[in-house]
């Protein structure tokens, strides 16, 4: 196996977001917290070992005051065809808990086979830092990564490459599909900040036909906790008339509904209409976020938008690649924008 992945944030490479940070201990052994999620490589064989070995990890986590959901462990080394039984009891316990769970060197032989990875259904999936730096110039690479990319599509995970050092690796990473990466590259500057080499603009005909990306477009969104009562959602549409809408999120800000201003108001203006919903969770009154990724072109939006015909000007909620809420996209600025290319 490689030496330890985890040297630099990790960061989402269409933005240059930090998403994560490596986990770091300071003199007295203790996690020092951070605001964003924290990553830390876990041996398969500590998991492997069972809840007894997993303890001191729960306790460092409890001491510096973070919760697992806060945390993506990165699990390291292979395992055996005779130990999978006990990895999917331990990985079950961990989700359980609420950890995020990766593999690192997917694609390798010093990581999990490819059915494993499947089987798991993991929420990061690390490739083989080798093979980063090899991908800009040998086509074998780039092709067992470009599996590793469609696996993970398949299966709803995140692919990181680590170890990015030079910008044709993160180049070929984006054309490759991966949307997550660290390494020296993508290290903080003296300032503190994140510099992530801009793609290259697609100016070709197609693409300019179909308008900006709503990440443009975005406007901030108005958010509440999931387990909201409704009454907190009636005192936020009260609280300032132009909103539109308010989402319902989770504790990772990813979307879990959409409450349209005029159909969540009529709910109250109905006779009795504070006393049955007041008290009672939003959530029974939201309807399905509509979500687009932030980087779908105004064309695309305006496809998704009229689908539903019942909601066809409900906001859409623009995602980065954590599926974590950016904000929201008016239909009426989409087809202010559309309008405006074809005059």
């Amino acid at each position: 196996m490689s030496s330890s992945l985890l040297t630099s944030p990790m960061v989402d490479l269409d933005t240059g977001a930090v998403i994560a940070h490596p986990a770091v201990v300071d003199n007295t052994g203790t996690l020092k917290a951070t605001p964003l999620p924290m990553m830390l490589e876990l041996p398969i064989r500590v998991v492997l070992a069972g809840a007894g070995a997993l303890a001191p990890l729960h306790e460092a986590l409890r001491r510096s005051g973070r919760h697992p959901r806060e945390a993506i462990l990165l699990l390291t080394g292979p395992c055996q065809e005779q130990e999978r039984p006990l990895l999917k009891v331990g990985l079950d316990s961990l989700r359980t808990i609420g950890y995020l769970i990766g593999f690192a060197d997917v694609g390798t032989t010093g990581g999990v086979t490819l059915d494993v990875v499947a089987d798991s259904a993991p929420y990061l999936l690390a490739l083989d830092p080798e093979l980063v730096t090899r991908i800009p110039g040998d086509y074998r690479a780039a092709a067992v990564a470009r599996s590793v990319v469609t696996l993970a599509r398949g299966i709803g995970a995140h692919v990181m490459a680590p170890g990015v050092e030079r910008e044709p690796q993160v180049a070929v990473a984006r054309g490759l599909g991966v949307r997550l990466a660290h390494g020296p590259l993508l290290a903080p500057g003296p300032d503190g900040k994140v510099r992530v080499p801009l793609p290259v603009a697609d100016e070709s005909p197609s693409t300019v036909m179909l308008g900006p990306r709503v990440q443009e477009l975005l406007i901030p969104a108005v958010t509440l906790p999931v387990e909201a009562k409704a009454e907190e959602a009636m005192a936020a549409f009260g609280h300032e008339p132009t909103i539109t809408s308010v989402i319902l999120v989770d504790e990772f800000q990813r979307p879990k509904g959409s409450l349209d201003r005029s159909r969540f108001l009529l709910s109250f203006a109905a006779r009795y209409g504070h006393a049955l919903h007041g008290s009672k969770p939003a959530q029974r009154l939201a309807d399905p976020p509509r979500t687009v990724p932030r980087t779908t072109p105004a064309i695309a939006a305006m496809q998704a938008a009229g689908r539903d015909a019942g909601r066809v000007y409900d906001d859409l909620v623009v995602t980065d690649e954590m599926n974590r809420c950016l904000g929201i996209v008016r239909v009426s600025d989409l087809i202010r924008q559309v309008a405006a290319m074809k005059g």
